[in-house]
């Protein structure tokens, strides 16, 4: 059993919150279905196949938009932080920008780097920053009791702790976590388990930004702005 499910800190912790976090994903569906036709109506036919091709919406997301639903639409063989393999879905956001491209530029570079074809080049890619307001009943794992345990919750490849305590929240019916990035220093993520507490947040600010991956190099940029990561320090 673990120290938190002893001392019960998710009852005595748990609060009311809310936030606006960042997420980045991939902007490049378009670009893809474009290149496989030759008109408007080609692309439209394409794009309603591939939907009825995708697992259904679940049920009470209906009228959700698809930066909110898609994460708790799609299961996955490959675990996350909070996510075991194959589980309900996990919303990730972080509280700034640069902690959001750092989280999103880290696994675009580990899938560069997994693939013979692409290691020793570069890839670039388009992505959407946008927001959205979380609210709802959480834990901080930045604040006591749980930052005695930094160590684990923060681990660069070792989730196991993450998802134990995700299977815990689900349970006594939390609704996010906030919790410290592992990519990017004093940079504040937040784990969204339960989709009735995502909107997107109004006035609506998305943004494009082009990532170029290497191996020793994430170079994220949007008009003047821009960060630049050194994958081997977020490992």
């Amino acid at each position: 059993m673990q120290v938190w499910q002893k001392a019960n800190w998710i009852e005595t912790s748990a609060r009311i919150s809310k936030a606006i976090l960042w997420r980045a994903v991939e902007a490049q569906h378009v670009v893809a279905t474009m290149s496989l036709v030759d008109t408007l109506e080609e692309q439209y036919l394409l794009e309603q196949l591939l939907e009825a091709s995708k697992p259904p919406v679940p049920q009470g997301m209906e009228k959700m938009h698809f930066l909110i639903s898609t994460p708790f639409r799609y299961t996955s063989p490959y675990p996350s932080r909070f996510r075991r393999s194959n589980a309900p879905g996990v919303w990730y956001g972080a509280f700034d920008q640069q902690t959001a491209c750092a989280e999103a530029g880290y696994w675009r570079w580990r899938f560069v780097m997994d693939s013979d074809a692409l290691r020793e080049g570069e890839v670039v890619s388009e992505h959407s920053l946008f927001q959205a307001r979380v609210s709802g009943r959480h834990i901080d794992l930045c604040n006591p009791p749980w930052e005695t345990l930094a160590k684990k919750w923060r681990h660069p490849s070792d989730f196991s702790a993450c998802q134990t305590l995700a299977d815990d929240a689900r349970e006594q019916g939390l609704d996010w976590i906030r919790y410290a990035s592992a990519r990017q220093p004093e940079g504040v993520c937040g784990a969204v388990l339960a989709a009735r507490a995502l909107k997107l947040h109004e006035p609506a600010r998305t943004e494009t930004w082009v990532c170029k991956v290497t191996a020793k190099r994430i170079i994220f940029r949007h008009g003047l702005d821009g960060f630049s990561f050194e994958p081997e320090a977020m490992q």
